[in-house]
């Protein structure tokens, strides 16, 4: 976990999984890079809320993976879920729900987090029955900002298909998304 800047109540705090992904972003907003998984966003961003004072909004940006044929560009993400957590057998198993699918605003784009890359077809396939994108922090940000009563946005950029040879076209496609992020918050937040 790297925290750079001061968190402000007046501000927002940008939430990114990797260096790479908020190298354009300057110094207008603190940014808090928490590394790759949902346990590593959410224990990172647990630490920092509970630690000192919150900030106006966390935003969650970063890379996503398009499930559905020509999803590109940033997306602002309206409802995530978890892939890797079977909430419908935990349900049957103990009758509560565990890791509920979280609505975050109006927007209809539909967001799959889980802990693994997904960069084969079979497995995007799945989820795209469920999400238009999947990445690996989202949901973790979301619920933790939701735990410390904190709004949150997440705004992901496509930087890959989720299929065949994901991998390679992530590192392609990282800094030219860490561009469009950082002129979106630019935008948004001036």
């Amino acid at each position: 976990m790297i925290l750079r800047g001061e968190i402000r109540p007046d501000a927002p705090l940008a939430v990114l999984a990797v260096e790479e992904e908020a190298a354009h972003l300057g110094d207008g907003l603190p940014v808090l890079l928490t590394g790759m998984g949902k346990v590593n966003a959410a224990t990172a961003l647990a630490q920092v809320l509970a630690s000192g004072p919150k900030p106006s909004l966390v935003l969650n940006l970063g890379t996503a993976g398009a499930l559905r044929p020509g999803w590109a560009g940033i997306h602002e993400i309206g409802t995530v879920l978890q892939h890797d957590l079977d909430t419908d057998l935990l349900r049957t198993l103990t009758g509560q729900t565990y890791g509920a699918p979280l609505t975050l605003g109006a927007r209809t784009a539909v967001l799959a987090t889980g802990d693994a890359f997904i960069a084969d077809e079979d497995a995007r396939a799945r989820l795209a029955r469920r999400a238009d994108l999947v990445d690996m922090e989202g949901y973790a940000v979301a619920w933790a900002a939701s735990r410390a009563g904190v709004p949150c946005r997440l705004v992901k950029r496509v930087s890959d298909e989720a299929g065949e040879g994901a991998d390679r076209a992530w590192r392609d496609a990282v800094d030219d998304s860490a561009r469009d992020l950082a002129d979106w918050v630019r935008a948004e937040f001036g």
